[in-house]
């Protein structure tokens, strides 16, 4: 291998680390945006958004503990059983992993369930998966913090 092969190899792999954490960082943004389309959808109801955001396996667990499915979640919130008047979250980690993305972060979340107010304080991890080029949420769980 010449010098200049050398060169040619060390810069093409000390540049490598730079844009995978540019493609990641790209992924993220991404990945917060469909999560701030997750809240926009549930805070007003949007039956098509929750359709389009929530991927047909979605596992949703409340911090309750109760499990729903994607059309027992989309039932509940659009029929007002489940009503959120604000989602608020504080400083979301969000880590990619190729088309699979997890969001951890504190949340304060506010409304209803079945006419019972609520404003609580919570852990929240959400899992997307990246399919047909969007982001779908697959998983959502959240705990109470004291």
């Amino acid at each position: 291998m010449t010098n200049m092969q050398r060169s040619a190899l060390f810069l093409l792999v000390s540049c490598f680390p730079t844009v995978q954490l540019h493609a990641q960082k790209g992924l993220a943004d991404e990945v917060k945006q469909a999560e701030q389309k997750w809240i926009t959808a549930v805070k007003s109801k949007d039956q098509a958004a929750l359709e389009a955001i929530l991927a047909k396996e979605l596992v949703y667990t409340h911090s309750t503990g109760l499990v729903e499915d994607k059309g027992q979640y989309i039932q509940a919130v659009t029929s007002g059983n489940q009503r959120y008047d604000s989602i608020d979250y504080e400083t979301p980690a969000i880590q990619t992993y190729g088309s699979t993305a997890v969001v951890a972060t504190k949340v304060v979340m506010t409304g209803s369930t079945k006419g019972q107010p609520f404003n609580n304080r919570l852990r929240l991890l959400h899992v997307w998966v990246k399919q047909g080029g969007k982001w779908a949420l697959v998983a959502h769980q959240t705990t109470r913090l004291p």
